[in-house]
């Protein structure tokens, strides 16, 4: 692809994300969403690999049935009351819809199916974008409608994804299906509380963003794809597998690590909310996902690669590790002792 060509779908990913995040009209959402579906296709299909079509022809589908339902339940609520205003979705059936709406954008089980598949397809770079940026303006709009929408619904949805999220994610061997899988068991957390609290959703969104942006952008450093080749990076560039353990322990919501800050505030928000068997329910839910985690740690650090293995022995590198990734461990590890100033912006 010609830097030209990266160049207008980028821009257009910014345009389409700024036009959803800033709208007041459900219009002017829907077209920022199709714009940035339109943008992030050439992306996911740029290596011309028949996974990579396949993947960019799922998202499209997803994508495409996803605003149909969006437009679909803002027209329906604008039919009963008038009100082309995000914030005025006051019609039932309306919002009922609009919960799948957004479920499928995000990917957020039941609706969930799409997302390994598109991820395993995709460049990391481009994986990176479908886990962190593309999810930014559907859940703007799942906070901006979150007085609307029906708790019960969000609360089941957000524990089954957990469920989901943890248990499918146990038997891969691709790294970008275990991080697909994170993401949907992330989304469970993020959910269940956007009723009860929204800023705590967009403090869990903000800090997963974060502590993923790390994790990929530290896997593309070191091109690695599958947890077989994962195994031999050690001896290639142990600064950098050191990072990724801290990080995926972070991932995992660890203390005292920063993943730790999102899970313990919505544990306690819930508690507080009379909701005690549902925190306890998706804590438990979570520790499926942290066998994952400290497998890919595991592997990054402390396997040693066989004598026989099929892979060709990579070669120590000496270069400095990239300063983006090292400010973003930083961040995604030690932000946890100014919990308090953080708590200030929520």
């Amino acid at each position: 692809m010609t830097p030209q060509a990266k160049l207008i779908f980028t821009s257009s990913l910014i345009l389409g994300t700024t036009i959803t995040i800033s709208s007041n009209h459900w219009i002017t959402a829907w077209a920022g969403l199709e714009i940035n579906t339109l943008a992030i296709l050439p992306l996911i299909a740029k290596s011309h690999h028949p996974r990579a079509i396949e993947a960019a022809t799922k998202y499209f589908l997803t994508q495409a049935t996803a605003s149909a339902l969006l437009l679909f339940s803002a027209m329906m609520n604008a039919w009963y009351t008038g009100q082309w205003d995000i914030t005025q979705l006051t019609h039932p059936t309306a919002c009922l819809i609009l919960t799948s709406a957004l479920a499928m954008k995000l990917g957020l089980a039941p609706f969930h199916f799409w997302f390994p598949e598109v991820l395993q397809g995709s460049p990391l770079t481009t994986a990176l974008l479908l886990s962190t940026l593309m999810k930014f303006p559907p859940m703007t709009l799942l906070f901006m409608t979150s007085p609307s929408l029906n708790p019960t619904l969000l609360t089941y949805m957000a524990i089954l994804s957990t469920a989901l999220g943890g248990w499918m994610g146990l038997n891969q061997t691709q790294i970008r299906k275990i991080l697909a899988f994170s993401s949907i068991s992330h989304l469970g957390w993020m959910a269940i509380i956007v009723s009860y609290h929204p800023k705590l959703t967009l403090l869990n969104f903000y800090l997963y963003s974060l502590i993923t942006a790390t994790v990929f952008l530290t896997l593309n450093t070191i091109k690695t794809s599958k947890l077989s080749t994962l195994m031999t990076t050690w001896t290639k560039t142990p600064a950098l597998s050191t990072m990724l353990l801290l990080t995926l322990l972070s991932l995992a919501g660890l203390p005292p690590f920063t993943g730790f800050l999102p899970k313990w505030l919505i544990i306690q928000e819930l508690t507080k909310q009379s909701m005690a068997p549902a925190a306890t329910m998706i804590s438990l839910l979570s520790l499926l996902s942290l066998f994952f985690y400290l497998r890919l740690a595991y592997c990054a650090t402390i396997t040693l690669p066989p004598h026989t293995t099929n892979h060709i022995k990579q070669w120590h590198i000496s270069k400095p590790t990239p300063s983006a990734i090292a400010i973003l461990t930083t961040t995604s590890t030690m932000l946890l002792p100014i919990s308090p100033l953080i708590l200030t912006t929520v």
